[in-house]
């Protein structure tokens, strides 16, 4: 199978929303809702809606503010993964117990999403590969990934499995009840 990935960019929008509109979400069907805006998002539950959600997706990939990676099968998208600049998600500087070192240029990896007839067929690690090789070139320190603990669904691995963060040199800084903060060191 030939895979390719793309970085999200604005000309790549309705494929994004394509994706997100044609994925099939039998493991969790409230996902439908999200269009991966969760980690953006402080608002409150009322405005937490499918509409509201992918408005605001629309703004945030013409604004440069939303990025990550197409996986792309047969020119169809068929992947997703959520990697930004850590300043960028609102709901993880909120929430989350980083690493505050106020130098660092942190990318963080906060969402993969594969549709479930191309999983376990290493679309995951061909992100990250890319990831790993475009961030090194726009003079980052570090990509932090928060994998969940546990023995977990694909589902549940949704911020990507530990394996395969550790299988790529990245490290636990912190560990947490739930999830764990990892680090891989670009330079």
């Amino acid at each position: 199978m030939d895979i390719i990935i793309k970085p999200l960019t604005p000309d790549l929008l309705d494929d994004y929303l394509f994706f997100f509109d044609n994925m099939i979400f039998e493991e969790n069907p409230d996902w439908s809702i999200c269009y991966c805006f969760s980690y953006h998002f402080i608002g409150t539950k009322e405005q937490w809606n499918r509409e509201e959600n992918r408005s605001s997706v629309i703004k945030f990939v013409n604004d440069n503010k939303m990025t990550g990676y197409l996986a792309y099968s047969d020119n169809k998208p068929i992947g997703w993964c959520n990697a930004n600049n850590r300043l960028n998600y609102q709901r993880l500087l909120k929430y989350y117990d980083l690493i505050d070192n106020s130098n660092d240029k942190v990318c963080s990896i906060v969402c993969f999403l594969i549709h479930p007839d191309y999983r376990r067929q290493g679309i995951a690690q061909k992100i990250i590969d890319k990831i790993c090789m475009d961030y090194s070139n726009q003079d980052y320190d570090f990509i932090e990934a928060y994998p969940g603990k546990g023995n977990l669904s694909c589902e549940g691995h949704y911020r990507g499995p530990l394996q395969l963060y550790e299988n790529n040199d990245f490290k636990i800084k912190k560990e947490y009840d739930d999830y764990y903060v990892m680090r891989k060191k670009l330079k």
